[in-house]
């Protein structure tokens, strides 16, 4: 298998983080901008990057920025938020033809980085602040969001499980902000926030395509001349957090399926030497189809629609859902639970264990065929602080013993069952 190196540099306090490769006709840009999650904050962060895509001083409005990228031969512009372990970070990605494969005497790839410059740094602004039009259009528009996050019950039952699980942690906060805080928002108090990400936020540049890496390290020097506050990568610390009983959760709500959600403390993240193993292990437990929630659930049992288990690879979080009948509650959690005892005991064979890193090895590979999976995988070696190098991945997932997934999953401690539940 071809390694893809990623080359990380830091230009102005701005990480810096080049793969540079012909794979593909596109050049694939991404901005991180990354801070702690804080309960007073989250609100207002999740509403900045929907309100510098407003507006900027050279385009003022969502239509000029538009017209903009149709003029850089399609390119594309989105933003997004999202939670990482403790982290609150505001992505900003762009994807733009690869300046090798267009007949412009201008670099096209200068340009996107321009624009993306300009809208994040350069917002539209009225008395120093937001433009408080584009804020209140955002803010409604946000409450809309996450209204309609009820009509998404998968959605729902994942932040609800959140809440209850991570009762007084930051992890409780939903990436997306709260309905409850938008009406205490303005145009000013959201622009201090914004003003703080820029003093305080790390900021991570990934860019993945065709390009010539010193040419475009001058570029980003050139366009990103703040100085930018070079924040280390912290250790992600491993939940210690005891678990003292299991909490279950139950809500009610006019639904035609109930939603299972168990949650486990792992006690292992992307920095812990066990996290492969524990990789492997949810692999045989309920990642794939061929994974013992599965076959037990669904197959054998007949009692789930679905059933899927995935980790956080930032919190030592496992979470395990289901969609069943309302009457199946209690055989449901007993099914699960002795899965979770025949992990910890090693009832699985080596086979199981094999097709499991097999899987996860395949996972791996199919990613270094998509630009955007580059990049996830070199986030997380920027995280982890281990090797980008997909061979290197490789080993480490086939190194993995049986005893090693024994040990991992006898480390997860069930912490809380939610269970959404039909109105009588």
């Amino acid at each position: 298998m071809e390694d893809i190196y990623i080359n990380s540099s830091e230009q102005n306090g701005l990480q810096l983080h080049l793969c540079n490769t012909d794979k593909f006709k596109t050049i694939s840009i991404m901005l991180t901008i990354k801070a702690p999650l804080q309960e007073d904050l989250t609100t207002a962060r999740a509403l900045i990057p929907h309100i510098l895509n407003g507006g900027s001083i050279n385009y003022p409005n969502r239509k000029l920025i538009k017209q903009k990228l149709d003029g850089m031969f399609g390119a594309t512009l989105s933003s997004d938020v999202l939670k990482k372990g403790e982290n609150h970070i505001i992505t900003f990605k762009m994807e733009i033809p690869a300046d090798q494969f267009l007949n412009e005497s201008n670099s096209l790839l200068k340009s996107s980085l321009d624009l993306l410059h300009e809208v994040v740094y350069s917002p539209m602004l009225k008395n120093g602040v937001f433009n408080s039009a584009i804020v209140e259009q955002e803010k409604r528009s946000l409450k809309q969001r996450l209204t309609s996050m009820y009509d998404d019950k998968m959605l729902y039952v994942n932040v609800r499980l959140m809440e209850e699980m991570f009762k007084g942690e930051p992890y409780q906060l939903p990436a997306f902000g709260r309905e409850e805080d938008i009406v205490f928002l303005n145009a000013s108090s959201i622009y201090q926030v914004y003003e703080e990400l820029l003093q305080n936020a790390r900021f991570d540049l990934f860019i993945v395509g065709a390009f010539y890496e010193n040419e475009v390290k001058l570029m980003v020097q050139e366009v990103f001349s703040e100085q930018h506050n070079n924040k280390p990568i912290k250790m992600i610390s491993s939940d210690r957090k005891e678990v003292n009983g299991v909490k279950v959760i139950q809500d009610k709500m006019d639904v035609k399926q109930g939603k299972l959600l168990l949650g486990y403390r792992t006690f292992s993240t992307i920095q812990d030497e066990d996290y492969e193993a524990t990789m492997v292990a949810n692999a045989i437990f309920g990642r794939f189809p061929s994974s013992k929630l599965f076959i037990n659930l669904r197959q054998k049992g007949s009692i789930a629609y679905f059933s899927i288990s995935r980790i956080e690879s930032h919190k030592g979080l496992l979470i395990i859902m289901a969609g069943i009948d309302f009457d199946n509650y209690e055989r449901a959690v007993e099914i699960i639970r002795e899965q979770e005892y025949a992990m910890k005991e090693g009832d699985f064979t080596e086979a199981e264990v094999e097709q499991g890193k097999a899987m996860l090895i395949s996972l791996l590979i199919e990613a270094h065929d998509t630009p955007l999976g580059i990049m996830d995988i070199s986030i997380q070696a920027v995280d982890s602080g281990l090797s980008s190098k997909i061979n290197d991945q490789i080993k480490r997932i086939s190194m993995v013993s049986k005893s090693d997934v024994i040990r991992a999953a006898n480390k997860w401690e069930l912490d809380t069952i939610y269970f959404l539940n039909r109105t009588e």
